[in-house]
């Protein structure tokens, strides 16, 4: 009996080092850590950057290990996934964790003897539909054939929103078993300070699913300028955008991030694709009235409390943001409801909700494993 009442307390999980997942991740990690849980954190994608260390550094419970080996979306990674795969089962055997914790997908599969937890944080297919409005190419059959089977082979599929989820169901579907559990951020981290007449965003402006080039059209027939914390160099052409009234700050640490949307009266990002959006949390946490794309994902974590464009249309998003910066009244109204909001969204929750599935999760298997070796 006391085996079946003892709570998870090692995890073995996977994180992608570029993008939104590694703050997912270190979020997670730092979060749990009140509970004992001790980490082996898999790192893939690249290599580690120096910052990317010293985050890992400050978590004492983790065990780091790190690779560069490719993820499914890069091209050409079959080669690497099976390598990958073999590196993880043997720190599966090396750490002894309760839980498998992946936030890749073509791992689902490996015998790992323990149940797996993966995270559909966003896919290549679902990309295509919300980005391009039409199914991927060709070319990304065998990604779509080795998603499914991960997905599948999971014990629990979880997802940030409800709307993600669903849309995995139909792309990679049937499942074992799935849930919802919102991202969240650390909301004592991010500051309310007096706001000044400006809108901010955050990300490449060539980034197609971010859509800030929408926003960095509509800059130059607003009566506020417009920063934006990313390059206007693109990545591959090195062309540099310059636009009238929008200005490009590069790349930003955490705590110039922090200092600009406490100050920023509204925080603008027309995504076409955004399965949760920390960015936007961040945003609400630092009260920005919110203009966001409408889509379902974020119509479903913000309700009433942001404002919502059309994601293909510059004029509908320089009337939206007009309105707010000539009515007061109403954009501190929505920088409350953006601030009440996003503080339902916070690390503990998610924390909490994690640590529950897995507790829930290794009940099941324990049980199961009772039932059998009755039966055998």
């Amino acid at each position: 009996m006391e085996n079946k009442k003892r709570m998870p307390s090692r995890i073995l999980m996977t994180a992608d080092t570029m993008g939104g997942v590694w703050t997912y991740t270190l979020e997670l990690i730092k979060a749990l850590e009140p509970f004992g849980m001790q980490v082996a954190l898999a790192t893939m994608g690249h290599n580690l950057s120096f910052r990317q260390r010293e985050q890992v550094a400050a978590l004492p419970q983790v065990t780091l290990y790190e690779s560069n080996y490719k993820l499914e979306w890069m091209d050409n990674p079959w080669e690497d996934l099976k390598a990958a795969g073999d590196w993880l089962l043997q720190i599966n055997q090396e750490f002894q964790p309760d839980i498998i914790h992946l936030n890749n997908f073509c791992h689902g599969n490996l015998n790992w003897g323990k149940p797996v937890v993966m995270v559909v944080h966003s896919c290549v297919s679902s990309w295509w539909q919300a980005v391009k409005g039409k199914t991927a190419p060709a070319d990304w059959a065998k990604y779509q054939k080795v998603v499914a089977e991960g997905l599948q082979a999971a014990d629990l599929v979880i997802a940030p929103t409800a709307a993600m989820l669903q849309e995995a169901r139909e792309l990679y579907g049937p499942f074992q078993q799935s849930q919802v559990i919102y991202n969240g951020q650390d909301t004592a981290k991010f500051k309310y300070a007096h706001k000044e007449p400006f809108v901010f965003s955050m990300g490449r402006v060539w980034d197609e699913a971010k859509n800030i080039s929408l926003l960095a059209q509509a800059g130059a027939n607003l009566d506020w300028p417009v920063y934006i914390a990313g390059d206007a160099r693109h990545p591959v052409t090195g062309h540099i955008l310059e636009l009238p009234n929008v200005h490009f700050l590069g790349v930003l640490s955490e705590s110039e991030i922090i200092d600009w949307l406490s100050r920023a009266a509204i925080f603008c990002l027309p995504v076409k694709y955004e399965p949760f959006g920390l960015a936007i949390l961040e945003a609400a946490l630092s009260g920005c009235a919110l203009v966001v794309g409408d889509i379902p994902t974020q119509r479903e974590i913000w309700g009433t409390a942001a404002t919502y464009v059309n994601t293909d249309n510059a004029g509908d998003l320089t009337t939206a943001i007009s309105k707010l910066i000539q009515d007061e009244f109403i954009r501190n109204i929505m920088s409350f409801r953006a601030m009440q909001q996003g503080l339902g969204y916070s690390t503990k929750q998610t924390a909490y909700d994690y640590r529950r599935a897995y507790h829930l999760l290794q009940t099941a298997t324990i049980h199961q494993q009772s039932s059998e070796e009755i039966f055998s």
